[in-house]
């Protein structure tokens, strides 16, 4: 069984900083894609920030230039760093990971539980 636990999250007034950390457990042959989501109140879910397995990093406009996600392969984590938040900012955020079981096995994604980012003004 392959899980995902996120860590980090919570309160932080607007301009401030937060890290957000998942690690990926059980087993797989590999992880591939590792994504940041988040979903606002009312809100769809969207792509934050997305890091292919030995790509380059794209982010949706509204963070760019603020947040940075990085991918740790021997510990099996990735990390979303959020600076200059703001109140627009504020969404349950979700990790998201392709992996395959084997090698050449099919490609499975996976979600995190999602964790709590409130920006306040």
């Amino acid at each position: 069984q392959v899980q995902l636990v996120e860590s980090g999250g919570g309160l932080v007034q607007a301009g401030g900083s937060l890290g957000l950390s998942c690690l990926a457990s059980g087993r797989f042959f590999t992880l591939n894609a590792m994504a940041w989501y988040r979903q606002a109140p009312g809100k769809e879910r969207e792509l934050v920030a997305h890091l292919p397995s030995g790509g380059i990093a794209n982010f949706t406009d509204s963070v760019k230039g603020r947040f940075t996600i990085s991918r740790d392969n021997a510990k099996n984590t990735v990390s979303l760093q959020m600076n200059n938040l703001k109140a627009e900012d504020t969404a349950v955020y979700y990790c998201f990971v392709l992996f395959q079981r084997s090698p050449g096995g099919a490609f499975e994604r996976i979600w995190g539980q999602g964790t709590q980012v409130t920006v306040s003004t």
